[in-house]
């Protein structure tokens, strides 16, 4: 595009001086050169150059160590496609997989993993496998104001690692992580159920309350569903049913500030229920 620049410009110049045009061009055609042979040193490494197995698995993991992730990932792809038979290709699918994981790139691990276990579905390393695809969705999940697909993918992704792997240290590590998977889902139902309050939607807020109180009892959203259940039930005009959740509240939180707030709304709205 310069050199192209520079022949467009070229009248203005040559009436000027003839020699500083030759010059510019010369050089304008030498920057040209260098950076298309610089592009071309920057690509070399990754770009499809017949290699031995030994060598191009190498100079995967080597760039892998030294934390060029991306580049790691597109060399072990070219360990399989180079040599597709070769006892390498076997590991280099997963550690692909692994690579485009430290690289966020997320889609294309999953698409790694999952083509792993397609090819080899009873491998020693599945286990891994089924991980990895677990912990992709895990580290996609988003804020709760937002969609909740891949929290709900994280969710199945890591029930398959239990299921399939009880006993493995994955699993143990599905279990934990399940935990805050579980915790941000009920957050999600909070997050609608007191949108819905605040239209006055107060049957649809009860649902997403319910939700939680139902599905999500291990949470630390279980105090205020029930508050906030105890305050749409009131709304809706059903103080027995909101006597009935604040009950709970009290039985099983009864120190919690929820409670409180319970115990205060209803006496204030419903004190003929509350003394009962």
């Amino acid at each position: 595009m310069a050199f192209i620049a520079v022949l467009a410009i070229a009248p203005v110049m040559l009436a000027r001086s003839p020699l500083k045009l030759a010059l510019l061009v010369i050089a304008t055609a030498a920057m040209a050169l260098t950076a298309g042979c610089g592009g071309r040193a920057k690509n070399r490494d990754t770009a499809y150059v017949a290699r031995d197995v030994d060598a191009l698995y190498l100079a995967a993991k080597d760039r892998l160590d030294r934390g060029r992730t991306r580049e790691a990932a597109v060399l072990f792809d070219e360990v399989e496609r180079q040599h597709p038979y070769s006892p390498w290709a076997r590991r280099a699918q997963l550690m692909s997989a692994f690579s485009y994981y430290a690289a966020r790139d997320y889609n294309k691990s999953v698409s790694a993993a999952q083509r792993f276990l397609s090819i080899h579905p009873g491998n020693k390393d599945a286990p891994y496998a089924y991980y990895l695809i677990a912990l992709c969705n895990y580290e996609q999940i988003s804020d709760v104001t937002r969609d909740q697909k891949a929290t709900k993918l994280a969710l199945d992704a890591m029930n398959e690692v239990i299921r399939r792997y009880p006993t493995t240290h994955y699993a143990a590590d599905a279990r934990l992580k399940l935990d805050l998977i579980n915790d941000h889902l009920a957050g999600k139902e909070m997050d609608i159920g007191r949108a819905y309050q605040r239209q006055g939607k107060w049957l649809a807020a009860t649902l997403r309350f319910r939700t939680v109180t139902d599905k999500y009892q291990s949470t630390s959203h279980v105090p205020e569903a029930l508050y906030r259940l105890a305050e749409s039930y009131l709304s809706i005009g059903i103080p027995q049913e909101a006597e009935k959740a604040a009950a709970v509240l009290g039985a099983n939180y009864p120190g919690n500030v929820w409670y409180q707030r319970s115990f205060d709304l209803m006496n204030r709205y419903a004190p003929n229920v509350a003394a009962r």
